[in-house]
């Protein structure tokens, strides 16, 4: 009986000494969490608050509990007791979690089809209530409920497919119908009634192929822009002809009012053009003035590119001419120094790719470049932002670019297929060049940093599901280093 007082006052003393230390606190925290945060990232990484939503949650309350144990300051028994039940109900719910990815496969991907057209901005009662259908058919499962399981995931998968149905609507279509329902407001089938037709028309097949193939968005918001634009054109339409008809203009003003744009463009270009032949005649010249404007523009390009070829040709000679100047003695030297450079970048490429995990992202070899490439770096849909959650990622990447003294970075955009060729190249872009300011402005200038958007143009995974979608949304960051640039020494 002392014996085991003794021991508790030990331990007791002990936790205080270490409590009124910051460092001491922060590796007592570790050496108790460590195992069971570990059981902790995987569930999370692997989605387990979906697939056994109660086991999980079961965790994360002893989890809470153990946690504002220790900051009070309390018995560390009691606190390795609820860590120890944490990681049981984490390892309850990775079980759950193997189950769950073959039972509801279909479901997670109408989820993440809804989840990156944005359902949850766009439509979202139904992605509230397929989310707690989800939830329904999860614990379902956890309680072994196979049928009911299914059958509820069959319901959410319904509700997932038709919010993201409704937001893809949502955001293509609604902006033409709210300029549809403006030009019914204006009366615009007075003065402009092909344009509106044309308009509604356009609305009209966009929403037929959105019903057709949800997958498939470019033609229908192509055609959903388009209509977008007709019934823009057909407002302006009507407020103009409203115009011409209240100021009582002729016909002649109307011509002479559309010569004058033609003729601003002419003298732009330095062309003299003529309307005695109509507006078609002049447009004509006007095209070809523009096609020799871009001949000239073509030959100053081949000319640029022949010059910086014989350049090149130049001071790959001189550079042969001082090699044979040197030394073989100091040639074999710098040599050696290249190799020994070499093994000492390969032993960093090493520890970089020991950094990150396979959630993070993967490091590879490109040539002599090495390549992180970031799948876990995500963005909102749409959207360039770099949210708080990513900075410690961020802050790896800059730690290892940091091992390549002289190296030179690009970062690289890339997107799924889904969207635009031209919207993806531009969020490509905009999401490339976030990365690179924020790194410039945690790095300084010391490093050349630059970025670059491809698009939908470099996949490394089928975009045909959203797990190959998911891969090929990343963030690629290209350390060059300084033995691979060409001209370094």
């Amino acid at each position: 009986m002392l014996r085991r007082m003794s021991l508790y006052l030990m331990t007791t003393l002990c936790c205080v000494v270490l409590w009124t230390h910051g460092p001491a606190q922060d590796n007592l925290r570790t050496q108790l969490f460590d195992e069971t945060d570990k059981v902790l990232a995987e569930a999370k990484e692997k989605n387990a608050h979906l697939y056994a939503p109660r086991s999980f949650a079961q965790g994360m309350e002893n989890y809470r509990e153990a946690e504002e144990k220790f900051q009070r300051g309390k018995n560390i028994e009691d606190i390795r007791e609820g860590l120890t039940r944490a990681a049981s109900f984490f390892r309850k719910a990775l079980n759950g979690v193997r189950v769950g990815e073959v039972t509801f496969s279909s479901v997670m991907a109408a989820r993440a089809d809804a989840l990156s057209a944005d359902g949850q901005k766009y439509s979202a009662e139904t992605w509230k209530r397929a989310e707690d259908r989800f939830r329904s058919a999860a614990e379902q499962l956890e309680d072994g409920d196979m049928n009911d399981a299914k059958k509820e995931a069959g319901e959410a998968e319904t509700l997932f497919r038709a919010s993201e149905l409704g937001a893809i609507q949502a955001n293509y279509l609604s902006p033409a119908r709210s300029l549809l329902v403006i030009a019914e407001q204006k009366d615009v089938r007075d003065n402009a009634p092909k344009t509106l037709a044309r308009a509604r028309k356009l609305s009209a097949e966009a929403e037929a192929l959105l019903q057709q193939n949800r997958y498939d968005t470019d033609e229908a918001r192509q055609l959903a822009q388009l209509a977008k634009y007709e019934a823009a054109h057909a407002i302006y339409l009507n407020e103009t002809i409203k115009a011409l008809k209240r100021d009582d203009r002729e016909f002649e003003d109307v011509l002479l009012a559309a010569e004058e744009p033609l003729q601003q463009i002419a003298n732009a270009l330095d062309v003299h053009i003529e309307f005695d032949k109509g507006l078609e005649a002049s447009t004509q010249d006007l095209l070809a003035a523009v096609k020799k404007q871009e001949q000239h523009v073509q030959q100053l390009s081949e000319t640029s590119k022949r010059q910086e070829q014989e350049v090149a040709n130049l001071r790959q000679q001189v550079a042969s001419m001082e090699g044979r100047l040197g030394s073989l003695t100091e040639t074999e030297k710098n040599l050696q120094q290249k190799l020994e450079l070499q093994r000492q970048q390969e032993e960093s490429v090493t520890e970089v790719d020991k950094m990150f995990s396979p959630g993070e992202g993967s490091v590879l070899r490109d040539g002599n470049n090495i390549v992180i490439r970031l799948y876990g770096l995500t963005f909102p849909v749409g959207k360039n932002i770099i949210e708080p959650q990513f900075f410690p990622l961020l802050s790896k990447v800059q730690e290892a670019i940091r091992k390549f003294p002289g190296c030179q970075v690009a970062v690289e955009g890339h997107t799924d297929s889904q969207g635009s060729d031209l919207t993806n190249q531009r969020l490509s872009e905009s999401r490339a060049e976030a990365v690179e300011q924020y790194l410039k402005a945690n790095m300084g200038s010391s490093i050349p940093v630059m970025s670059h958007g491809y698009g939908e143009s470099r996949p490394v995974a089928s975009n045909d599901n959203a797990e190959g979608r998911t891969k090929n949304r990343r963030i690629d960051i290209v350390i060059v280093p300084a033995w691979a640039i060409v001209g370094s020494k």
